[in-house]
């Protein structure tokens, strides 16, 4: 596994380095100071995995995994206890306090290694990570059935959740895969998947009905494309 260490201080990356070196399968491919730095290593090394400290100058992790197209796994690592239940709560692999003990980190890697190789051989679906406010979700995208437009946010539908995310439509369609995400109207874009019922309407455009009932109206012009990726 490629791993990543995140964290402002030296001394704790020195750390990382020392409890990792009794793990030959890590290889670490880098080290970044803070979140800014954090995300362009990120793009540039394609870590499987990041060692993320939360509290760090400029940004916190939470803030960097926000600023991320798509996520790695990541262990959490810091000096604060009551970060705990919020990074439980992104369903991050594993939580580290600081002094970081031997024993947890062989434990932390051996989930790492189990998840890592369930999703190699399942084609796991990519995730994204929302954050909105103090609440923060890690959501693959198969999981989402809707994106909504709300000026520059978007809203994300999954399970039970409705978050706001401060990215636009049009950033998330670029990223997304079009067989699965259809560009439904200026406002909506639906995992084709999600779709329940899909009626002819008196505009000459289509009615979606998704699996939790919510309607989502198509174009007469985006009508024929739909059709064309569907069985409808």
């Amino acid at each position: 596994m490629r791993a990543l260490l995140i964290d402002d201080e030296r001394l704790a990356r020195a750390e990382l380095r020392r409890l990792l070196a009794a793990h030959p399968e890590v290889e670490i491919v880098g080290e970044a100071i803070n979140a800014a730095d954090g995300v362009q290593q990120i793009h540039a090394l394609k870590p499987d995995l990041i060692f993320l400290d939360v509290q760090m100058p400029g940004g916190s992790g939470f803030d960097m995994l926000a600023a991320l197209e798509e996520a790695p796994e990541v262990i959490f690592t810091t000096a604060f206890d009551q970060y705990a239940l919020q990074a439980f709560e992104v369903n991050a692999l594993d939580y580290l306090q600081k002094p970081i003990q031997a024993a947890r980190m062989a434990s932390a890697l051996q989930r790492c290694a189990a998840r890592h190789h369930r999703e190699a051989a399942s084609t796991a679906s990519k995730k994204l990570f929302i954050k909105d406010g103090e609440r923060c979700w890690f959501v693959a995208l198969e999981n989402i059935r809707l994106f909504e437009s709300d000026g520059n946010y978007t809203r994300v539908y999954f399970d039970q959740h409705q978050p706001l995310m401060l990215r636009s439509l049009n950033q998330l369609e670029e990223k997304l895969d079009p067989s699965r995400f259809f560009r439904a109207s200026r406002r909506h874009i639906v995992n084709l998947d999600h779709v329940e019922q899909a009626a002819p309407n008196d505009a000459g455009g289509l009615d979606l009905t998704l699996r939790d009932q919510v309607a989502i109206e198509v174009s007469r012009r985006r009508a024929p494309q739909f059709k064309a990726l569907t069985s409808f």
